[in-house]
């Protein structure tokens, strides 16, 4: 089952008359019909319509099991299904009529079974409750979900470690307090977000846990009297095992709140890449420049290239921490079992979801079309004191303690910038001034020898960086990687 999207919704408005079947299934403790702004107010078929397949598949296997276990007459199960797959092909063909004065997609999908198939459809909702009915739906949607967004994870992984492979000798500036720091490469910088995608994957991963637990069977709260069979609906649907309690069941929604914190990481992970993508494509960095069918101009200033994928990115972020405080909001107060609260959680996953999904897939072909400037990254160096800490290892080596070799580095810093000067313009008569140890091999730490020092694994060493690409070559998968030369 493929998630469905927000497009192309059709609902009817609200009729005078209100469906007689809705009245029969939902009103007859009640004298009054519903007034027309609560109709409006609490239904939710204008978003959890998304929900439709789920909740057909759902149904299907219901119903199985009820006829399986001789709940309902085999005639009936068999109409029921036969009406659910005519209702299915409906939507999908955009030929449905969703009715908000039914409330949700489960009564919308039950009213349409009743005119297709008559009262047979009355018997489909027997052993079950729409409590039940919508944990049900929503673990089988996050299911896709995770599926779906840990693909297109690994695809901007792919698409991380080939611009890595690409660019795997290019040094350029390592940051820290975004002042230059130490020098690194390329490849090294890229590869730390392969491994917060990773990381991401595998919360994703685990979540699944979690979510593929069966809750049908619960019924309302309190469990189901007729004699049902929840591990021959667990193998139906796919689900690994069945809930334990019916109360925390229908009530629990930590695996909705679990994949919208993953999805909340990955998105502050995104969102921190495309910080340093806005950083680097300005005329000031110049590291990269990004692919035109990924910018805007301005509409004044004819010469501007305005990175707006990277920075909507970063406000959409925001939209999701959202969505995940709105959810951890509803649900910090909720007393068992099912509150119509509950129904919030929908608006705000699907949200989520598109967002994040939406994030995934535009980023991955932002960065594979982002052009590499290694000379501007290696020209930004040249008149810097980037240097600074290898050389202080140097005078370590030779003896010194790391606090002294700190402070004796520092000195010479600030005499290097008062006289207008870089490391290697410094005579061996200026070093000595600050230690008599120094001799003339200070002048072979260059950049080249400073990445090739750092030669452990972790580090940015050119050895080290290729083992890094190889091993996520591996994780990802080494045939959807391009291979560099």
């Amino acid at each position: 089952m493929g998630l469905a999207s927000q497009d192309n919704l059709q609902i009817s408005g609200l009729t005078d008359n209100m469906d007689k079947k809705y009245k029969s299934l939902l009103r007859n403790r009640f004298q009054k019909d519903v007034d027309k702004n609560v109709l409006k107010y609490v239904a939710s078929v204008p978003f959890d319509w998304r929900l439709y397949k789920y909740d057909i598949a759902g149904s299907i296997a219901h119903v199985n099991m009820l006829k399986k276990q001789q709940i309902i007459p085999e005639k009936d199960a068999n109409l029921i299904v036969s009406g659910l797959k005519i209702i299915e092909k409906e939507i999908d063909k955009e030929q449905f009529d969703f009715k908000p004065e039914l409330e949700d997609i489960h009564m919308n999908l039950e009213n349409r079974l009743f005119e297709i198939i008559g009262n047979a459809a009355g018997t489909m909702h027997t052993a079950r409750s729409r409590n039940d009915q919508v944990s049900l739906d929503m673990r089988l949607y996050l299911r896709d979900a995770i599926k779906n967004t840990v693909q297109l994870i690994k695809n901007l992984q792919h698409t991380v470690v080939e611009i890595a492979d690409n660019n795997n000798s290019v040094v350029m500036p390592g940051y820290t307090h975004l002042q230059q720091a130490q020098p690194i490469l390329f490849a090294h910088h890229l590869l730390a977000y392969f491994e917060m995608f990773q990381r991401d994957i595998e919360r994703f991963q685990n979540s699944l846990q979690r979510v593929n637990i069966l809750p049908l069977g619960s019924g309302a709260m309190a469990g189901i009297t007729f004699q049902i069979d929840r591990d021959f609906l667990a193998r139906e649907l796919g689900f690994e095992r069945v809930s334990n309690n019916s109360i925390d069941a229908v009530s629990d929604r930590d695996f909705v709140i679990e994949y919208e914190a993953a999805a909340a990481i990955t998105m502050m992970h995104l969102s921190r890449l495309a910080e340093e993508i806005i950083l680097w494509s300005s005329t000031e960095f110049g590291f990269v420049e990004l692919d035109d069918s990924f910018t805007t101009s301005s509409s004044i200033m004819p010469q501007k290239k305005n990175p707006d994928v990277a920075e909507l990115a970063r406000a959409k972020t925001g939209r999701i921490y959202g969505n995940l405080i709105s959810l951890l909001t509803i649900m910090k107060g909720l007393p068992l079992a099912y509150n119509r609260d509950l129904q919030e959680d929908k608006p705000g996953l699907f949200d989520t979801v598109d967002t994040l999904l939406a994030s995934l897939e535009v980023f991955t072909s932002m960065i594979k079309t982002m052009k590499v400037n290694a000379d501007r990254m290696l020209s930004v160096m040249s008149n810097t004191y980037i240097l600074a800490t290898d050389i202080a290892d140097y005078l370590v080596e030779k003896g010194l303690p790391f606090r002294e070799a700190h402070e004796v580095v520092s000195k010479i810093v600030y005499y290097a910038v008062s006289s207008g000067k870089n490391f290697e313009e410094l005579s061996l008569e200026e070093y000595q001034r600050f230690s008599p140890i120094f001799d003339k091999n200070v002048y072979h730490i260059t950049l080249e020898s400073s990445l090739a020092r750092r030669n452990m694994h972790g580090g940015t060493a050119p050895p080290q960086v290729k083992e890094a690409i190889i091993r996520a070559k591996q994780l990802v998968g080494k045939r959807q990687c391009k291979k560099n030369g």
